[in-house]
């Protein structure tokens, strides 16, 4: 009786025995396959991506850094005084290698990863700027000089805070200017300040195989200001062919031979392009040097239909610390009470060229809705004088720009600045220079009268004016006021948090126009025709 019971036993545990392997193995099948598509059974998954994550080998020195991964290179440095961005040549190779190297997928990983990602990606990449350090002749020595640099009027008390001027400090009970912000500033001086603004510039590098664009800071304006009157052709090319010199012994040249590089010129274009050899002529032959060709300058007016001219806006008074303070003048600027239809700040001109200038004064002479600023009265000139100018533009509804001692003035800039529409009488004035910081469509912040118009005798400026309705000028003073950030330069000790400024609206032009010479001087590569003559054309 006992053996069967005992067989009998036997026979349930081996069917137990079976039952519970085969239940197992069809588990570990089951969850084997659910691991593989969408992470397996709550039960196992803690061991088992234990296990995988136990597989993963750990970094080595001759792993790929994940930096090196996001951006291509390693270790990024910042300093007051450098560079620009790596080129586009490397861009399709840093791609192709990050698909290569990139490692594989662990799900509970992802997270992590992303994170990482998003805090060390180079928020610089493409805006990194070198700035070479040039020997002291081509920069800070000129500033020792101060008293000599041009001829009419001494530069020294111009270079005071950072190229600003002296303060300015308004004795008028009327609170023309805002208390603080505004500054004695000339107009040549913007060199010395986009200079000071550089510095400070967030995306410098020190390292210049970084750099998407080399900033050569040399005063070139202050430097043939000196010898434009009364010098030869020898003594005014020195220093640019001392410069141009220097510059192609660095091995940042050799890079593109020059077309990643740019400077600033705080005079106006043809001052740097002489084309003869003859003393008579006027300025440097910077721009025309072989050297010169392949850079870009920035001068305050371009020089003609020169590719590699890329004018930016004269330097105003005003030069805030913080966004908040643009805010606040731009509101100013809305509320101010216009009492007058037109005027007109400047002084006559003896030469027949500028006979537009004595046309405009009798225009305004004669009208009861337009105020003259006469420059000169006496020994004091109450054209340079922040506190009159900007105080007669903001009472008037538009401000009459013509032609300067060349085809811009400053004094566009500051009717802006004040909230004025500008009257313009050649294309040459505005439409055809400023294309990075001021609107195509010229209609959209200013009026235009045809100079010969005006020469001939065949338009009133008083009528032509009072015809623009009150809509008209309420949208090109609302649109003038936007522009406001885009033709002033900050204070160069201060980085302004949302307002893009001139400096910065420069800045990006010339890392896209020397992008696009990039991926041009990439295609000519790829074609197979050689790299010298790449026509750089204006974008």
């Amino acid at each position: 009786m006992d053996k069967p019971s005992l067989r009998k036993h036997f026979g349930l545990l081996r069917f137990v025995f079976l039952i519970s392997f085969i239940f197992g193995f069809s588990f570990l099948l089951l969850n084997s396959y659910m691991a593989a598509s969408d992470g397996g059974f709550t039960l196992l998954r803690v061991s088992m991506n234990y296990a995988k994550l136990a597989q993963i080998p750990k970094p080595s020195n001759s792993s790929i850094k994940f930096k090196e991964i996001i951006g291509c290179h390693g270790k990024t440095n910042y300093s007051n005084q450098n560079n620009i961005t790596t080129g586009a040549f490397n861009i399709s190779r840093c791609n192709a290698e990050n698909q290569m190297s990139s490692p594989p997928l662990i799900r509970d990983n992802v997270e992590l990863v992303t994170n990482l990602t998003t805090s060390n990606l180079d928020s610089c990449l493409g805006q990194y700027i070198y700035v070479y350090d040039l020997p002291s002749r081509f920069n800070k020595d000129l500033l020792k000089v101060c008293h000599s640099l041009i001829k009419w009027f001494d530069m020294c008390p111009y270079i005071s805070n950072l190229g600003l001027g002296a303060k300015v400090i308004e004795k008028s009970k009327q609170k023309v200017l805002l208390k603080e912000s505004w500054y004695e500033t000339n107009q040549f001086s913007l060199e010395i300040i986009f200079h000071n603004i550089m510095k400070n510039y967030k995306c410098l590098t020190n390292d210049s195989s970084l750099a998407s664009a080399i900033f050569v800071p040399y005063y070139a304006g202050l430097d043939v200001g000196q010898y434009l009157w009364g010098f030869n052709v020898s003594k005014r090319d020195a220093s640019p062919k001392e410069l141009v010199k220097w510059l192609a012994q660095q091995p940042e040249w050799k890079r593109m031979w020059g077309r990643d590089h740019f400077l600033v010129g705080g005079r106006i274009g043809w001052d740097f392009r002489r084309t003869t050899d003859n003393d008579d002529d006027w300025g440097t032959k910077l721009m025309l040097l072989p050297e010169g060709r392949n850079m870009s300058i920035l001068p305050i007016e371009s020089g003609g239909s020169n590719d590699n001219d890329f004018p930016i806006p004269y330097p105003t008074y005003f030069h805030p610390s913080k966004d908040k303070e643009v805010f606040q003048w731009q509101q100013k600027m809305r509320k101010v009470k216009r009492p007058y239809l037109f005027s007109f700040a400047g002084a006559p001109r003896l030469n027949s060229a500028s006979a537009i200038r004595n046309e405009l004064i009798k225009h305004c002479q004669s009208s009861t809705s337009c105020k003259l600023l006469a420059c000169h009265d006496g020994n004091q000139n109450h054209c340079t004088d922040p506190v009159q100018v900007i105080k007669v533009f903001q009472n008037s509804v538009f401000c009459l720009q013509p032609a300067g001692d060349s085809f811009t003035r400053r004094s566009t800039f500051d009717s802006i600045l004040a909230g004025c529409i500008p009257v313009f009488f050649l294309p040459e004035s505005a439409y055809n220079q400023y294309l990075w910081h001021l609107p195509k469509n010229g209609s959209s912040y200013s009026i235009y009268i045809p100079e010969r118009d005006v020469t001939e005798k065949r338009v009133m400026i008083n009528e032509t004016l009072s015809k623009v309705s009150e809509s008209e000028v309420l949208a090109m003073r609302e649109e003038i006021i936007r522009l406001i950030p885009r033709i002033m330069y900050r204070n160069p000790s201060s980085r302004l948090e949302t307002v893009e400024d001139a400096f910065d609206i420069a800045v990006k032009g010339i890392l896209g126009r020397i992008e696009a010479i990039r991926r041009e001087i990439t295609d000519i590569n790829h074609s197979g025709v050689g790299f010298v003559n790449v026509n750089n054309t204006k974008s």
